[in-house]
C-alpha cells in the first residue's frame, strides 16, 4: 500500500461535507480498491471526525492564514516562556483571548458556509482545541493539517495529547516552529564557560603595612563571593523568573477560563429566562383551556338536558297525534 496515496485521499475525503463523508469514503475505498485491495481497506477504516474537528478541518483549508496567525502568537508565547518574560506573556495572553474569539467567530461562518450549524458546546470545543495550537507546536501540526478527528485540549503544562488525533499520524509532525521558539532562556550575566581548573591562581596578597591593627584591616577589605554562592545566586534567580512566568501564564489561564464561565453562565441566565417564560405562558394556556373545558362541558350538560327535554316533548306529541287520529276513526 502507498502511504502518499492514502494521504492523498484522506486529504481530499477530509474537505467534504460531514453529511457526506460517510458516502464519500465508500466511493473512495471502492475506487481504491480496484487497484489496491489493502490501500481500499484503508481508506474504508478512516474515521469520521467530530464535529468540533471537521469545524477545524474546514477553517484549515479555507481560513489557513488564521491557524498561521495563532501559530505565530503560540510560537512567541513560547519565546517568552523559555525567555521567563512574565511580562510579554501578560501581553500575549490578552492578544490570544482576542485571536480566539475571532477565530472561533470565522469556525463557526466556514461551518454554516459548508451546510453545518455549530452549536455552543462545539463552539467551545473548536476554541479549546485552537488554543492548544498556540501551546503545543504537535497540536499546530495537527490542526493544521486539516485531517483532525478529535478536539485537542492543552492544560499548560503537559504536552498535548495527539494520540489518535488525525487520520494519517505523521500529520502531527510540527508545522514550523520559529527560532524564536527555540530561544534558550537569556541570563543577566555573561557565561563564563572557562573550566575552573585551567582558571589561573590567584598570587597570594601581600601583608598590609601594619600601620592598623590587623583585625580592622581584614575588616576593610571586601570578600569576594565565592563562585557557589555566585552559582546558586543564579540558580535562584532563575527560578524565581520561572515562577512569575508560570504564575503569570497560569493567571492568564484562569483569567481566561473565568470570562469563557461568566460567557456560558450570561447565555444558561438568558436560556433559563426564555424557558420561564415559556412555562408561564404554557401555565397561562393550560388554565385558559381548562376554564374553557369546564364551559364546554357545563354547555354540554345544558344542552343534553334540552335535548331530553325536546325529545320527552316530540314523543308526547307524536302519541296524541295517534290519539286523535284513532278517535276520528
Amino acid at each position: 500500500m502507498d502511504d502518499d496515496q492514502l494521504a492523498g485521499i484522506a486529504d481530499t475525503l477530509y474537505s467534504t461535507s460531514l453529511d457526506d463523508f460517510v458516502a464519500v469514503r465508500a466511493a473512495a475505498a471502492k475506487a481504491a480498491a480496484a487497484g489496491d485491495k489493502a490501500l481500499g481497506a484503508a481508506v474504508l477504516k478512516l474515521p469520521k471526525p467530530s464535529v468540533a474537528a471537521w469545524a477545524v478541518n474546514m477553517l484549515a483549508r479555507d481560513k489557513p492564514d488564521v491557524l498561521a496567525g495563532l501559530a505565530d502568537l503560540g510560537h512567541r508565547m513560547q519565546a517568552a516562556q523559555a525567555n521567563l518574560d512574565a511580562a510579554a506573556l501578560r501581553g500575549l495572553a490578552r492578544e490570544r483571548r482576542t485571536l480566539l474569539a475571532a477565530a472561533v467567530d470565522t469556525a463557526r461562518t466556514v461551518s454554516t458556509d459548508h451546510g453545518r450549524t455549530i452549536s455552543g458546546a462545539m463552539a467551545t470545543d473548536v476554541e479549546e482545541t485552537l488554543r492548544a495550537l498556540t501551546a503545543d507546536p504537535g497540536a499546530a501540526g495537527a490542526v493544521r493539517s486539516g485531517l483532525l478527528l478529535k478536539a485537542l485540549a492543552a492544560d499548560g503544562v503537559n504536552a498535548v495529547d495527539l494520540d489518535g488525533a488525525t487520520a494519517v499520524p505523521g500529520a502531527t509532525a510540527p508545522a514550523g516552529v520559529s527560532s524564536a521558539s527555540r530561544a534558550e532562556p537569556a541570563s543577566d550575566e555573561p557565561a563564563d564557560t572557562e573550566p575552573l581548573q585551567k582558571r589561573p591562581t590567584p598570587e597570594p596578597a601581600k601583608a598590609p603595612a601594619r600601620t592598623k591593627p590587623r583585625l580592622e584591616a581584614v575588616r576593610q577589605t571586601p570578600r569576594a563571593a565565592s563562585a557557589p554562592a555566585l552559582d546558586r545566586a543564579k540558580e535562584s534567580l532563575a527560578g524565581a523568573r520561572a515562577e512569575e512566568a508560570r504564575t503569570a501564564q497560569l493567571a492568564a489561564d484562569l483569567l481566561e477560563q473565568s470570562e469563557r464561565s461568566r460567557a456560558t453562565v450570561a447565555d444558561l441566565e438568558t436560556e433559563t429566562g426564555q424557558l420561564r417564560s415559556r412555562l408561564k405562558a404554557a401555565e397561562e394556556q393550560l388554565a385558559a383551556e381548562r376554564k374553557a373545558l369546564a364551559a364546554g362541558a357545563a354547555e354540554a350538560k345544558q344542552a343534553a338536558r334540552a335535548a331530553a327535554k325536546a325529545e320527552r316533548t316530540a314523543m308526547l306529541a307524536q302519541e296524541r297525534v295517534l290519539r286523535l287520529g284513532n278517535t276520528r276513526d
